[in-house]
Formats: C-alpha cells, sequence, structure tokens
C-alpha cells in the first residue's frame, strides 16, 4: 500500500454535503446539497470547475440529499426528506416538478445505463423508476401514478445504492442496510437473484462488461462477487465472495470504477480514500490521510474528456475534502483555468474547421448544380441543332 500527498487540482468551499449528495451535472458544473448548519434549511450549491465558491444557490422546499443529473446537465433530480423527488432545470434552479416518491426519505438517485429512466430508492425500502421526459416535462396536474413506471418493494432496509445495467430492459442492481445486493428486472420489478453479505452495504460498482460486482461494507472492506457465468467454471463462482485485502479504517461509503475497469475508488468515512488495482486487487495508492469524513465520492471523465479526476464530498467540503478534486495521474501539471482555456482554444478551432468543412461542402454542391445546369443545357442545345439539321433536311 502506497501513501500519496497529491495536491488538488481545485478547492470547492461552503458546502455541508449529506450522503450521495454530490453529482457531475454534465462538463460544465459539480452540483451538491448542502444543509444549513444553523438553521437545517436545504438548497443545492452549483460549481463550475475554476471557481472555489458556489456561482449558484438553487433553493429547494426542504433538505435534500441525494442528487442525479442527466448526463448533458441540462437536468438535476433531488430527493428530500419527506420522501418526495423534484426535478429542476439547470443553470436556473427552476424546480419543473415534484412528487411524492417513497414513504420515507429518498437515500439514493440514480439515472439509467441508457439515460431514459430515473431509479431511486428509499428509507421505505421500496425502489421506483419512472421516465425522465415525463419528469421535465412542465404540465400540470398530472397524476403521481402516471409519472412511475415501476415501484416496489425491495429490501427490508433503507436503500443505501442502485446502479443499471443494459438498456430499456435493463437490470437493476440494488444495495441496502440489510446486508444484501440485489438483482431486478426492470421490466416487471421481478427479483432475479439475491447476494448476501456479512454487512450493510453502502456502495456497489460494476466492472464495465457488468460481469463483476464490487460492495462497500460498513466492515471497511469491499466484497468482490460475480453476475455472470460464460462457462462451467465461472458458474461455479457465482456464490463466491471475495474479499479485497486492503481494509479501509472506517466504514466504506462510495466504490467507483474508472480507467474502464483498471481501476476503482473507494472512500470511507475515516477520510481515506483508496486506489485500487483491480487485476491484483490491491491499493496503489493511498489519498488523504489527514482529511475529515467525506460523505460521498464520484469519479470524473475530466473537463472535455482531456483530464481524469475524483471529486469527493464531505461533511464541509471546505475541511474534510479541501476542495474535493483529487488528481490520480501526471496530467494534472496545469491548472484547472489552464485547461480549461486550452480546451476553449481546441473548440474554436474545431468550430472553424467544422466551418470551413461546412462552406466547402456547400462550394462543392454549388458547383455540381451548375454543372448539371451546363449539362442539361448543352444536352438541350444539342437536341435543338439536332432537329434543326432535321428541318433544313
Amino acid at each position: 500500500m502506497t501513501s500519496s500527498q497529491a495536491s488538488p487540482v481545485a478547492r470547492f468551499a461552503g458546502s455541508r454535503s449529506p450522503r450521495h449528495g454530490l453529482v457531475l451535472a454534465g462538463k460544465a458544473y459539480v452540483a451538491a446539497s448542502h444543509v444549513s448548519s444553523a438553521t437545517a434549511s436545504g438548497s443545492i450549491h452549483l460549481y463550475n470547475w475554476w471557481s472555489p465558491t458556489a456561482f449558484h444557490h438553487l433553493p429547494v422546499p426542504e433538505p435534500v440529499a441525494p442528487l442525479a443529473a442527466t448526463p448533458d446537465g441540462s437536468f438535476l433530480f433531488a430527493g428530500g426528506l419527506s420522501g418526495n423527488i423534484y426535478a429542476l432545470s439547470i443553470p436556473s434552479g427552476n424546480i419543473l416538478k415534484s412528487f411524492p416518491a417513497h414513504t420515507k426519505p429518498v437515500s439514493c438517485l440514480t439515472i439509467s445505463s441508457d439515460g431514459s429512466l430515473l431509479i431511486s430508492g428509499g428509507d421505505d425500502g421500496t425502489i421506483l423508476a419512472a421516465p425522465i421526459f415525463q419528469l421535465v416535462e412542465q404540465a400540470a396536474g398530472e397524476n403521481c401514478s402516471d409519472l412511475m413506471l415501476h415501484s416496489f418493494d425491495a429490501h427490508d432496509g433503507p436503500v443505501t445504492a442502485i446502479t443499471s445495467i443494459g438498456f430499456w430492459h435493463s437490470t437493476v442492481i440494488s444495495c441496502s442496510t440489510d446486508c444484501t445486493c440485489k438483482l431486478w428486472s426492470l421490466l416487471d420489478g421481478t427479483n432475479l437473484r439475491i447476494i448476501t453479505l456479512p454487512c450493510a452495504i453502502s456502495g456497489i460498482a460494476l466492472d464495465p462488461t457488468g460481469t463483476e460486482l464490487y460492495a462497500a461494507g460498513a466492515d471497511g472492506l469491499i466484497y468482490k462477487g460475480f453476475l455472470k457465468a460464460g462457462s462451467r467454471k465461472e458458474a461455479s463462482r457465482m456464490h463466491e465472495l471475495v474479499i479485497l485485502a486492503d481494509k479501509h479504517g472506517g466504514a466504506i461509503i462510495s466504490v467507483v470504477m474508472m480507467n474502464e475497469g483498471k481501476n476503482l475508488v473507494s472512500a470511507a468515512e475515516d477520510g481515506r480514500v483508496y486506489l485500487w488495482e483491480v487485476e491484483r486487487g490491491q491499493v496503489i495508492m493511498v489519498l488523504g490521510n489527514n482529511m475529515e469524513s467525506i460523505s460521498d465520492l464520484v469519479v470524473a471523465s475530466g473537463i472535455g474528456d482531456c483530464t481524469r479526476q475524483g471529486v469527493r464530498a464531505g461533511d464541509d467540503m471546505s475541511k474534510s475534502v479541501g476542495g474535493g478534486i483529487v488528481p490520480f495521474g501526471k496530467e494534472f501539471t496545469r491548472s484547472v483555468r489552464d485547461t480549461v482555456e486550452i480546451e476553449d482554444v481546441l473548440s474554436v478551432a474545431a468550430k472553424d474547421r467544422s466551418k470551413a468543412i461546412d462552406m466547402l461542402e456547400s462550394a462543392i454542391g454549388v458547383y455540381e448544380r451548375l454543372l448539371e445546369l451546363i449539362l442539361k443545357e448543352a444536352k438541350g442545345g444539342t437536341s435543338r441543332n439536332k432537329h434543326e439539321d432535321k428541318g433544313d433536311m
């Protein structure tokens, strides 16, 4: 195990973010749910990549914890303590719709792998799936039941995390404080499989092929399970659990797969973040030895897909995460502002090139039409000459 005191690329300050209260809203924004220590009121803070303070504070009717955003960053969903889910437009923060999803606080939110569904879990143990296009419509007077595609009892305890694989008829995987991970058919809500673990599970991650599951244990251990079998040998492992060797000093709150399945990142309440090499199942880097507790972790594919970084949120992001952006490579020698400026230049160059290509294609189209007219005129002239010759005869 290697310890590393990595220098943060950026710091986000001023948010007290609960569990699952951090999300990337497209490539432009970072959203963090915030609960005021003075008034206990709730809001959502919106950050950009180069400013340490939130540039927008989005008011919500009640304290919210879990957040989820559409891949393009246009819409944000927040789960409230009342069990309500709120759909907001980004970056305005306008609440487009709210509806009661659970009888107890919303504990987790995720977007389906095809981007079409919002899937939520609650402290009441239920899972709900709703089409996103209906949630972001501004139509009034809708029946709440019309918004739900499925709603079913899933666990005996609070649902702590949800992920999905496949497209429209996808499989949903959920975990809970009841010490189970369960696989569900999103088509009809039927339970496909139950994986029993020795402790409460607060997070799950899948490898890119969807064959291996990594579960974050409240005992500080990561458990590896197998979801699919391609041979008899692999089928014999379907009911096995592999315990990764290195242990966190506190309950693990989040696990995230990165680098196309080569690495796994885990964050625990003890304030440490482990970077794992998946193939060997070993920790290759430890970050945050001196940090306070962490409440969430997400991994981004960078700004404009040219960097790769992790984002962590704590009870107070300015203290427990020191800004929350942790680099995992040598490419972080430039500041975020420099990176953005470079990307802006590249973006302008790409647009100029695209515009030039469009102009060239347009010119070619004009030339082709002119050529057609010339050929048509030439054929018409030839035809007239023939008729005239015949007339002379």
